[in-house]
């Protein structure tokens, strides 16, 4: 063999079946074979187990896959670039020209922006309603024949919570799927409610860095083989290098995700106390109108904050421009805390009507809470008020 060749076709170190390492190996490579063209043909017709192409499918993102599908108590779970991936494959392999789906005020700006600019160019219909409205979630599914309800719970940014049980029954007596976009609640939360499908923005909590994006979809049956296969010919697999980082990070998420709830909870009792502060949104605060609902369904309450400044956006300008150590920028669910001020919020896109169901005010914040110390916190945001 020339050196040449050498280099190209290195030895593999033997490995003895006795001897095991305690982490699964990255597996960076972009392609696979099998020792005959007959079992490729196999696997790639789904008569046998393998890869082939890691656009397709990964052991390294499989492991990533198959570790948070347990976590939210279902059978399988498919991996992408970013969580608006995978709320955009998810209504693309769900839905068709002439469909119907019931989306909601209080969620994500761009799953508006697809359902309504983007999908609307190809035949999608949408109605809109607000999550607390059950007489009229109830009205639009029983006059419109419904593909899909996608909704939020916690809702960003003001963390209303959803009644999941009332959704999910009302979707399913009418024939409608329900998609969760379960990212501020968490992998570990509301696996044993009726949802057809979970969405989570693995950006967020997977490592609790901040340094990789991510997305999944979770669920059972037909309906999970029809968006994988979709996925598939979208093209938009994780990489392994990433999925690898998120197995790591997932070994402290519970630690993290728990002392960022208490820190949260910390946080929005200080400024429920404060002068300067109205309309405090954290469902674990006892006095919060959805802390009874929050509680028969979450074991904790999340990472997120929400409250308005008496004095409006211009000074939530200055508070945010004040604060020393969170972050004026969007995401959530890293280690740091982080700030989007009013001039920063979303819902520019809504009408007064929808803007109203939102509940975001012209003085609205969200705080991501971190694992900093909570006496620093509340030393920073204390400092930046006065500022403010």
């Amino acid at each position: 063999m020339k050196d040449e060749t050498r280099v190209n076709h290195p030895p593999l170190p033997p490995l003895p079946q006795d001897n095991h390492s305690l982490l699964f190996p990255v597996y960076e490579n972009v392609k696979w074979e099998f020792d005959s063209i007959d079992d490729s043909l196999r696997m790639i017709r789904g008569e046998r187990d393998g890869y082939f192409y890691s656009r397709v499918s990964n052991p390294t993102v499989r492991q990533l896959e198959l570790l948070l599908a347990g976590l939210q108590r279902r059978d399988d779970c498919v991996t992408c670039a970013s969580g608006v991936n995978a709320i955009a494959q998810t209504l693309i392999a769900l839905t068709q020209a002439g469909d119907h789906v019931l989306h909601f005020a209080e969620g994500y700006t761009p799953t508006r922006q697809l359902l309504r600019q983007f999908l609307a160019r190809f035949g999608v219909r949408s109605t809109m309603r607000s999550i607390e409205d059950h007489a009229g979630i109830e009205q639009v599914l029983a006059g419109t024949p419904t593909r899909l309800v996608i909704f939020e719970s916690p809702t960003n940014p003001v963390t209303k919570v959803a009644d999941l049980a009332f959704i999910t029954a009302a979707a399913r007596r009418h024939g409608a799927l329900t998609v969760l976009d379960n990212t501020f609640a968490g992998f570990h939360q509301h696996g044993e409610y009726d949802v057809d499908l979970f969405i989570h923005s693995l950006t967020k909590f997977a490592t609790g860095a901040g340094d990789v994006m991510g997305g999944a979809v979770i669920g059972n049956g037909e309906t999970m083989r029809r968006v994988r296969a979709e996925f598939r010919q979208l093209g938009s697999q994780l990489d392994p290098h990433s999925a690898s980082l998120m197995v790591r990070g997932m070994k402290t998420y519970f630690v993290r995700y728990r002392a960022q709830s208490a820190n949260a909870l910390a946080v929005a009792q200080w400024l429920a106390a404060r002068p300067e502060v109205v309309n405090v949104r954290y469902p674990g605060l006892p006095e919060n109108r959805f802390h009874a609902l929050a509680s028969k369904q979450m074991r904790d309450f999340g990472v997120v904050v929400t409250f308005d400044l008496r004095a409006g956006a211009e000074a939530g300008r200055r508070f945010a421009e004040a604060l020393a150590l969170f972050a004026n920028t969007a995401s959530l669910g890293s280690t740091e805390s982080l700030i989007v001020p009013p001039q920063m919020m979303g819902g520019k896109d809504l009408s007064p009507q929808e803007r109203e169901w939102s509940d975001i005010r012209d003085g609205s914040i969200r705080l991501s809470i971190g694992i900093e110390d909570p006496a620093d916190l509340l030393a920073d945001l204390e400092q930046a008020l006065l500022k403010a």
